[in-house]
């Protein structure tokens, strides 16, 4: 199962009064576990910066001058999410915004129903709870010191592991998982467990085997034991 853990940065709160993208970043999950394979763009607004913006950010007009327009990433941005499902906090928010930068192109937009809101399920899991990127992290115990200011990727990052604590916490899979076989000439390196090759001797006592013996002797016919 492929899922796309993302976030964006902006020059304000709305797309329709002038707003633009400045920063995508996304994380790439495979079975709620992170591969290392993310996307990662800042973005020309084409416009200027206004200074509420770039005190949650840094992202200011001389940076981003020599940046791709979106129109130049768009394509590149959609073929990497896909079809995937998108993990977003106050999802709300980053998809008005993708799907007007997408509509500008006359590219496909987002489905609502592509995007799995944290923002929700942390309010509906704890309510009445702050459910800020920060507070989730300190009720989580997840290290955010280094987000001094916002930034696409490294948000992502961080609710990639809240994420994973809200669903229920990272899940080992203890060697269940189907493994492909190797290709001819690889070497199978896949662990499995071998049986024995001397049985190890019984922990039981004579005096426990004979107890047991009476006990299911007092279960008649029905002791699963005696079944074949």
């Amino acid at each position: 199962m492929r899922e796309i853990v993302l976030d964006t940065e902006t020059t304000g709160f709305d797309p329709q009064t002038g707003d633009r993208i400045v920063e995508i970043g996304a994380v790439e999950l495979m079975g709620h576990v992170a591969t290392g394979n993310t996307y990662h763009q800042y973005i020309n607004p084409e416009r200027s910066m206004p200074n509420e913006a770039f005190e949650v950010h840094g992202l200011g007009d001389d940076f981003l001058r020599d940046k791709p327009k979106f129109a130049a990433i768009g394509q590149a941005f959609l073929d990497f999410i896909g079809d995937s499902k998108l993990i977003i906090h106050n999802a709300s928010f980053d998809m008005k915004f993708l799907n007007f930068e997408l509509a500008k192109m006359g590219l496909r937009q987002l489905p609502w129903e592509q995007a799995i809101d944290t923002l929700a399920i942390a309010r509906k899991k704890f309510p009445g709870s702050p459910s800020s990127l920060d507070a989730l992290c300190r009720r989580f115990g997840i290290d955010n010191s280094s987000r001094t200011l916002h930034g696409a990727l490294l948000d992502s990052e961080i609710l990639a592991e809240v994420y994973l604590e809200l669903i229920g916490g990272k899940q080992p899979d203890f060697g269940l998982s189907t493994r492909a076989e190797p290709k001819e000439g690889e070497a199978n390196t896949a662990w499995s467990p071998r049986p024995r090759p001397v049985p190890l001797p019984s922990r039981l006592s004579e005096k426990e085997i004979a107890a047991h013996a009476e006990f299911v002797s007092k279960l008649g016919g029905d002791a699963l034991w005696l079944k074949s």
